[in-house]
């Protein structure tokens, strides 16, 4: 059969070097692709928002499934254009993606359906939410409603830094459109834990754990990015934790919207806190977590096929989900001065030492072939993947590939995992 993917980073890759291993598959294109992808598939020059030459393109080359990665297409209705044209596509319609795509109606849905979260308030206009920041409790966080690359939260931690989150989003539109409403959310403490799920409207089912690290900077100081590493599973993510979280947060998602004419069909990623009073939802995404997608599909067992058409079939609860009982972690390579300004078009050395050995990966993000070879052409660059038997052998692998590569202007995290060590 024939795949298309829409997208051009790290996920989409790791989504690829997936279906490559399918052998139900004989033919992966993706659009737009980067340097890496192009190496296990024919990359074509559309962009991911250009629906029509989108759909143009799958009927022309009898294209048998789609698989949308990211938010933007997803959030956008992609998948209902394809539909409309009769063709095959994993990931939300418009109605469902809105679960990303609007926090505050993610909140509101949690809200209404009682699903554990953090108290919130919404807010449309900059003046009444500079009015309720006079009196909340500090710290807050503020989330611009929209999509904004996983940068569009502020963490203030006293009445002025609040006064200059609003103006930074609301006013200013650091973010975007993505700021014209905006969320106040009571701060949480606790750690992170991303899950990963397949959904087919009705039934849902859980990938292994991931824990991702957001900051910049070591020891999670520094702006927030679009994920700087991560490990999977998360030794915090206990079976008491998993107990929790199906009986009151997984299915209680889908059942809520199901229950509100949006039935979800693809990737729920679930954003989790594991407070002192439980876990509470921090955030949905509708789709596949980048990074989280580099350490979670290298140890599914599982034929991606077979899971992705069940979940457009409504035939997930046939399937049983597996993964290897090891651990895999991710350092993503970035780019001197990411997330605020960098430079690119430098040439990558060393990326022919992947492939030789079992067990290690290099998923292209922000890259680009050349005459000269693969440059960087982004702020995260490559994220380098490592599995282990457990999670320590896993991160020391990860940190020896990582070395394996070098480009002018490298930049990665040097605690990536860290965590691990206190588990």
């Amino acid at each position: 059969m024939k795949v298309l993917i829409v997208g051009s980073g790290g996920r989409e890759h790791a989504i690829a070097a997936s279906v490559a291993k399918s052998p139900k598959v004989d033919k992966i294109y993706c659009a737009p692709g980067n340097a890496g992808i192009g190496q296990i598939a024919e990359c074509v020059p559309i962009g991911a928002m250009e629906f029509g030459r989108i759909v143009e393109f799958a009927k022309k080359e009898a294209v048998d499934l789609t698989i949308v990665g990211m938010d933007d297409p997803l959030v956008g209705g992609l998948v209902d254009e394809m539909e409309a044209a009769g063709l095959r596509v994993f990931g939300p319609r418009k109605n469902a993606a809105i679960l990303e795509g609007s926090k505050a109606f993610s909140k509101d849905l949690m809200k209404k359906y009682n699903i554990p979260t953090a108290a919130y308030e919404n807010f449309d206009d900059p003046k009444e939410a500079l009015a309720y920041l006079e009196t909340a409790k500090m710290p807050v966080v503020l989330k611009a409603d929209g999509l904004a690359l996983g940068k569009g939260v502020l963490i203030c931690n006293t009445r002025k830094e609040a006064r200059e989150g609003v103006r930074t989003i609301m006013e200013d539109k650091k973010f975007g459109a993505a700021g014209n409403r905006m969320v106040v959310e009571e701060f949480m403490t606790g750690r992170e834990v991303s899950v990963l799920s397949f959904v087919d409207g009705r039934t849902i089912q859980i990938m292994s754990s991931a824990q991702d690290h957001k900051r910049a900077g070591d020891g999670d100081q520094g702006l927030n990015t679009g994920g700087m590493g991560t490990f999977s599973p998360s030794p915090f993510y206990t079976d008491e934790v998993d107990a929790f979280c199906r009986k009151y947060i997984y299915q209680a998602t889908v059942d809520a919207m199901a229950a509100e004419g949006r039935p979800f069909k693809g990737v729920i990623f679930f954003g989790l806190m594991l407070t002192q009073d439980g876990p509470r939802v921090l955030e949905y995404n509708a789709r596949f977590g980048d990074p989280e997608a580099q350490v979670v599909l290298p140890r599914m067992k599982n034929d991606i096929i077979d899971v992705v058409q069940a979940c457009i079939d409504g035939t997930l609860d046939q399937l049983r989900l597996q993964f290897e009982d090891n651990a895999a972690v991710c350092v993503v390579l970035a780019s001197e001065g990411y997330p605020v300004s960098y430079e690119k078009g430098f040439v990558i050395s060393g990326l022919e030492r992947f492939g030789q050995e079992e067990g290690y990966y290099c998923f292209h993000a922000g890259t680009k072939q050349t005459p000269e070879g693969i440059v960087t052409n982004g702020g995260r660059v490559l994220g380098i993947t490592a599995k282990g038997t457990d999670l320590k052998t896993a991160r020391a692998n990860a940190y020896k590939a990582a070395e394996w590569v070098s480009f002018e202007n490298k930049y990665m995290r040097s605690d990536i995992g860290k965590a691990i060590d206190e588990a």
